[in-house]
């Protein structure tokens, strides 16, 4: 007896187009261009970026403006989103970690996560054919 509904895939399955990840990283404002650079030259043709507050192990600092002490919680860094097929993950991560590192504390992170699906709305294209 078959059961209804949506069936699951062994993880090794892949279809054409499927395989696609989301690769988030957080930098140091003045490493974008740097970092840019050396993923185009990788292959990467596209990215979303967007200046970002936070904090982590830098946790802030104090500043003094116009004779008065005050706390920055928060840390100026710039977010970085690209979307790539599996076979461009590994390369993309070093490339952004080696362009963004300057072996000081609160060089970046980044992270992998799986993309569902993604769309080219332009022109229908689906999965890493709409990258």
């Amino acid at each position: 007896m078959r059961k209804s509904g949506p069936t699951e895939r062994s993880p090794k399955t892949t279809r054409k187009g499927k395989n696609v990840k989301l690769i988030i990283a957080t930098i140091k404002p003045f490493k974008l261009e740097e970092v840019r650079e050396a993923l185009t030259s990788v292959g990467v043709r596209g990215m979303m970026v967007t200046e970002i507050k936070g904090f982590g192990s830098q946790s802030g600092h104090t500043e003094i403006y116009r004779g008065a002490e005050y706390a920055v919680n928060f840390v100026p860094k710039v977010k970085l989103e690209i979307v790539v097929p599996d076979s461009m993950v590994d390369q993309v991560v070093s490339t952004i970690a080696s362009t963004a590192k300057t072996d000081k504390i609160g060089d970046g992170k980044v992270f992998v996560l799986d993309v569902e699906s993604a769309l080219r709305v332009r022109t229908g294209e689906t999965n890493d054919d709409a990258l």
